[in-house]
C-alpha cells in the first residue's frame, strides 16, 4: 500500500484525497490550521471549500507535519501564491530524493516560476512529475468521469502516478512534458478571467468560441517559446483545461471575470470569495513572460488592463475587435 501525503486542505487537495483512498493508497492530507484539521477529521467533510462530499474513513487529516517523512509519494495542492512559503515552513521533513508531484497551478509573482521550480528552489533536486486537465474538484469528488494528464521527466514516475490514480472515474494518461504541462495550467486561468468577462458582458455563444479558439493560439505560443511542447497545448491540460475554465459554473477564475463584468470591482470580487482565484496573481507574472519572450498576447494583456489598470470591460472588447486585420495562422 502506497503511503501518500497531500499538501493543502484546499477543494482540490481534498478531492484528490478521495481518489487515491478509492485506489487503495493510505493517505494523509496536512492543513496549516489544526482547527480545520480537527473538524474535517471529526466531521468527515471539507465544510469550507468541498462542503456535501465525505470523507472516506481512509484518510487521517492532520496539522502535525512529520508524516510527510514516511511518505512514499508528496502531493502539492497548495495554490501558487503560498507554497513556497508553505515548503519553506515544512522544508526540514521532507526526505531528501522523496518524489514529488505538482497539482498546483500558477506561476509565481514577480519571479515568473512555475511550481516545480519553486519546489526545485526551497527542496533542492529530486523526482518530480505534475498532474493537470480539466478536472474540477467538485466534479471529482461527485466521481464524474475526468481524464487528466501525469508528466514527468521521468517515464517510470509518469507511470507511477498513472497506476496510483488511475479509477473508474478519473482517467490518467502520461506525457514527458511536465514544463508544457505547467504552462497550460498557469496561462489557462488568466485566459479564463476573460471567460467570465464574456458571461458578465452578456455575450453569446459566439463570443465564447471566438474567446477559446484565439486564447488557444496565446497559450501555444508563449508555451512554445517558454519551452513546452506545442502538442500539449492541443491536448487536455491546454485547450481540454481551458475550455471547462471557461464555461464552468465552478471556475473560480471565470466568477472573477464574470461579476467584473457585471460591473464590480475587482476588489470587492476577491474580498467575498473562498478559493483562490491563481489567474489574477498570474496575469500579472503571464504579461511580463510575454514581453520577456516578445509574444503578443492581446487577450491576456487585455485582462491585465481591465485586472491592474482600470480599463473597461467592454473598451477592452473593442481594442480586441478592432486590432490589426491578420491570417488567421500568423500571430
Amino acid at each position: 500500500m502506497e503511503k501518500v501525503a497531500v499538501l493543502g486542505d484546499g477543494a482540490w487537495g481534498t478531492a484528490l484525497t478521495m481518489v487515491l483512498a478509492e485506489r487503495g493508497a493510505s493517505v494523509i492530507q496536512w492543513s496549516h490550521a489544526p482547527e480545520v484539521a480537527e473538524d474535517m477529521q471529526a466531521r468527515r467533510e471539507n465544510r469550507r471549500y468541498l462542503p456535501g462530499f465525505t470523507i472516506p474513513d481512509g484518510i487521517t487529516v492532520s496539522p502535525d507535519p512529520t508524516f510527510f517523512e514516511h511518505a512514499d509519494m508528496i502531493v502539492s495542492a497548495v495554490p501558487s501564491r503560498y507554497l513556497r512559503s508553505v515548503l519553506e515552513d515544512l522544508s526540514e521533513h521532507f526526505q531528501r530524493g522523496r518524489p514529488f508531484l505538482s497539482a498546483t497551478k500558477g506561476m509565481e509573482f514577480p519571479s515568473r516560476k512555475l511550481p516545480t521550480e519553486i519546489i526545485r528552489d526551497v527542496l533542492g533536486d529530486r523526482p518530480l512529475a505534475v498532474l493537470s486537465g480539466p478536472s474540477h474538484a467538485e466534479e471529482v469528488a461527485a466521481r464524474m468521469p475526468t481524464a487528466v494528464v501525469a508528466a514527468s521527466t521521468d517515464p517510470g514516475l509518469a507511470l507511477k502516478v498513472q497506476d496510483l490514480f488511475t479509477t473508474e472515474r478519473f482517467r490518467v494518461y502520461t506525457s514527458d512534458d511536465p514544463r508544457g504541462l505547467e504552462l497550460g495550467g498557469a496561462l489557462k486561468n488568466v485566459l479564463s478571467i476573460a471567460g467570465g468577462l464574456v458571461d458578465g458582458l452578456g455575450f453569446g455563444d459566439n463570443t465564447k468560441a471566438a474567446l477559446l479558439t484565439r486564447g488557444q493560439a496565446e497559450m501555444a505560443r508563449l508555451g512554445a517559446a517558454m519551452g513546452g511542447a506545442p502538442e500539449t497545448f492541443h491536448g487536455l491540460s491546454g485547450i481540454g483545461d481551458l475550455v471547462v475554465s471557461c464555461v464552468s459554473r465552478h471556475g473560480r477564475n471565470r466568477f472573477v471575470g464574470e461579476h467584473i463584468g457585471k460591473g464590480e470591482s475587482v476588489e470587492s470580487v476577491l474580498k467575498r470569495m473562498r478559493g483562490v482565484p491563481e489567474g489574477v496573481l498570474s496575469c500579472k507574472a503571464v504579461v511580463k513572460a510575454a514581453e520577456e519572450h516578445a509574444v503578443d498576447l492581446p487577450i491576456c494583456r487585455e485582462v491585465h488592463a481591465v485586472l491592474f489598470e482600470g480599463k473597461a470591460p467592454l473598451e477592452a472588447v473593442r481594442e480586441l475587435m478592432t486590432r490589426q486585420q491578420k491570417d488567421e495562422v500568423g500571430v
